[in-house]
């Protein structure tokens, strides 16, 4: 059976929520040339939470994107990495990051100039 286009558009948006979800783009970052321990990947994702790093790595290796790797021992040592799928995403996520980086000041400006003609209301 054929997907209708209306699954393949929900599909679609599930997954470009993912991305676009800040702590994904950030962990995913951290995993771009190393593998490293949860205690590793909480400690350089400032301000995540270990339930949020959590949930974050487990849609990662969910979807493909992230390997989980436990290695025996007391305590056990879990290592997560990109995988060949997660290294292509990272591409997108580097050159967003460029683009945000080289269009920061301008759209900082923008936002500036927006504020002062559109007041917030005094509550």
């Amino acid at each position: 059976m054929a997907e209708s286009e209306q699954d393949v558009c929900r599909q679609i948006l599930q997954i470009l929520g993912l991305i676009g979800d800040k702590w994904t783009i950030l962990v995913v970052g951290q995993l771009r040339d190393r593998t490293l321990r949860f205690g590793e990947l909480h400690r350089v994702v400032t301000g995540i939470s270990q339930r949020m790093l959590t949930r974050t790595l487990r849609q990662l290796e969910r979807d493909g994107l992230v390997t989980r790797t436990v290695h025996a021992g007391v305590p056990p040592r879990v290592e997560y990495a990109l995988t060949d799928l997660g290294l292509t995403l990272l591409d997108s996520v580097t050159a967003l990051g460029q683009w945000a980086t080289g269009h920061r000041q301008q759209i900082i400006e923008h936002r500036r100039r927006y504020d002062t003609a559109h007041p917030a209301p005094i509550r």
